[in-house]
């Protein structure tokens, strides 16, 4: 929802970023790169020591990148399909840091009930399924665009219970988490109902490499 209705408002200060990189040599999948390794060291080193607030301001610093890159490849003449794979791959990656920073927190740092763990778990498989839901669609020729928690949704919620927590609200990350479940778990069911009306859903599929294609198979 947010990652479309974004883009326009975004666009002043993203396209002159864009520019100047590509400007200095830099290609889209360098800063794809660049961005995921600074928002995955600033995770990892600054959530499970306890610089919430830090770690919220660099990584809304740094996801920006997410749209500078892209902007990039539509100023060269469009993406790639290597392009597109490396980003949803780092995008991946960097969901992964954020929620198992956020799990370190709670167990080895607020001493957090089991639950709160429990919670950021299930978020950090769902975001997975999330992203799988639509990839694997899309590969079976499928249109599934949308959902009530998509990526920008998922790291907005997720860094304002950090910096809640940072500025001494108490409990914001657990209630962000839980936010999170409930969210996450609905866009789920609403990408695969989604699937399951694509007027191709019903198509036959090619069975895998080594199996047995019973249509030729003879009797």
């Amino acid at each position: 929802m947010l990652s479309v209705h974004a883009r326009k408002p975004a666009a002043v200060v993203v396209d002159p970023v864009a520019r100047a990189l590509l400007r200095i040599g830099l290609t889209p999948n360098m800063v794809t790169v660049a961005g995921t390794l600074a928002t995955i060291t600033a995770l990892v080193l600054l959530i499970p020591t306890g610089h919430l607030v830090w770690a919220t301001a660099l990584t809304a610093l740094f996801a920006a990148m997410d749209l500078i890159d892209g902007t990039m490849a539509r100023m060269r003449g469009g993406g790639t399909a290597f392009g597109a794979t490396l980003d949803a791959s780092c995008d991946r990656l960097t969901d992964g840091a954020l929620f198992g920073a956020i799990a370190v927190w709670l167990i080895y740092t607020e001493q957090a009930y089991p639950s709160a763990a429990v919670a950021c778990l299930i978020v950090l498989v769902l975001s997975q399924v999330i992203s799988y839901i639509k990839a694997r669609a899309e590969a079976g020729g499928l249109t599934v665009n949308g959902g009530l928690i998509e990526r920008a949704e998922r790291i907005i919620i997720a860094l304002a219970g950090l910096f809640l927590q940072g500025v001494g609200v108490p409990n914001a990350v657990v209630v962000s988490l839980w936010i999170l479940v409930v969210g996450s778990a609905i866009t789920v069911i609403q990408r695969l109902v989604l699937a399951s009306r694509d007027p191709k859903a019903s198509t036959r599929i090619a069975p895998p490499k080594g199996a047995t294609d019973p249509a030729s198979t003879s009797e």
